[in-house]
């Protein structure tokens, strides 16, 4: 069976390191990205199965580049997962507007975060 693959968009290194950590202890295939701009590129390259995404970042924020995952039709149909700091009702419905499939808000328990990846690629 291959590895699901999960992209993770974080820019604080120390919350990308224990996410991938995480997920690498669970059996993904994890690859993490620093910024807006190289997680559309690694959206390219590496065709995850899902991604984790941080909505604060450099460049390009998380809502951009979801609505443009989400516009793609060859990417449209992987699950994005907001993880973010951001909790206000607004920053909620702004996730759904551009097509989050899910909305964590940090601090986080990581069991959480395990059972909804599992929901959305089992």
């Amino acid at each position: 069976m291959t590895k699901k693959k999960i992209l993770i968009v974080e820019d604080e290194e120390s919350l990308l390191k224990l996410e991938s950590i995480l997920l690498t202890s669970k059996g993904y295939d994890v690859s993490g990205v620093a910024d807006g701009q190289a997680a559309l590129d690694a959206m390219q390259t590496i065709k995850p199965d899902l991604v984790l995404l941080d909505i604060m970042l450099p460049e390009i924020d998380g809502f951009e580049v979801c609505r443009r995952i989400k516009e793609d039709e060859a990417t449209r149909h992987i699950p994005v997962i907001m993880l973010t700091a951001k909790k206000s009702r607004e920053d909620m419905a702004r996730g759904e507007q551009v097509g989050a499939d899910w909305y964590i808000t940090k601090p986080f328990k990581s069991a959480m975060v395990i059972e909804t990846i599992q929901r959305f690629i089992s």
